[in-house]
């Protein structure tokens, strides 16, 4: 019997494709959030109030030293015991969100603290705000500077929504999962699985070195000071 059964393939590449879209859906709803979500956080890291930034710190720790599918199990198992019950598919968003922000929230705080001194005394002397110098010019170069480590983040994440399987999420692994459990063909529905992450995952990976690559060569043309 051959390994690969292409009838096999052909049966369940509908359904596979059906749990890849859940899988790109919740990939680019979480990157969405969290990119946005991260900024207000790594501000309140660098705030001087210590009632702001300690809570903030405290979830920031939490959320990087804890598994995120402990993080995603305690989501969906463990707060019904409270009386919170989501559905499976917010249980996912919010569990991949809490996590990503926190990591990206990181990156962000990287990214302003990269950002010269002299651009805040530049701004200050033009008669900005701290709050409009951050907006319109310490913000903007800072996304630039962390632009290719977010877009190292988006396939991390697209990798990590096959974790979701853990909450009954339908997305691509569970897909194979179940179809490999009910078929017997594991070698068919896996290998087809692995070609269908492929399929995304490296053409966003190529996009991510293309934009690093433009990221440096913009640094390159800067003028210097």
């Amino acid at each position: 019997m051959d390994l690969l059964n292409f009838e096999v393939a052909q049966e369940y590449l509908g359904v596979l494709l059906q749990g890849l879209a859940v899988t790109v859906y919740l990939t680019l709803i979480v990157i969405v959030m969290s990119a946005v979500l991260a900024i207000p956080v790594a501000l309140a890291r660098m705030s001087s109030s210590r009632l702001i930034r300690l809570p903030v710190d405290a979830y920031v720790e939490v959320a990087r030293a804890t598994p995120l599918l402990l993080q995603l199990i305690y989501i969906y198992y463990v707060l019904p015991s409270i009386g919170i019950r989501l559905p499976q598919l917010l249980c996912a968003f919010i569990g991949l969100t809490f996590n990503y922000t926190a990591y990206m929230s990181e990156v962000y705080r990287g990214g302003i603290n990269a950002v010269a001194q002299g651009q805040w005394l530049a701004a200050a002397a033009l008669g900005m705000t701290d709050s409009l110098a951050f907006r319109r010019i310490i913000l903007p170069q800072a996304v630039r500077i962390v632009i290719p480590s977010l877009g190292n983040y988006f396939i991390s994440l697209f990798k990590d929504t096959a974790l979701c399987s853990v909450v009954g999420v339908q997305e691509l692994l569970f897909k194979g999962q179940i179809i490999s459990a009910r078929s017997f063909q594991y070698f068919t529905i896996y290998t087809l699985t692995a070609i269908l992450y492929f399929s995304v995952g490296y053409p966003a990976a190529i996009f991510v070195r293309w934009l690093e690559h433009v990221s440096k060569r913009g640094y390159s043309r800067r003028p210097r000071r």
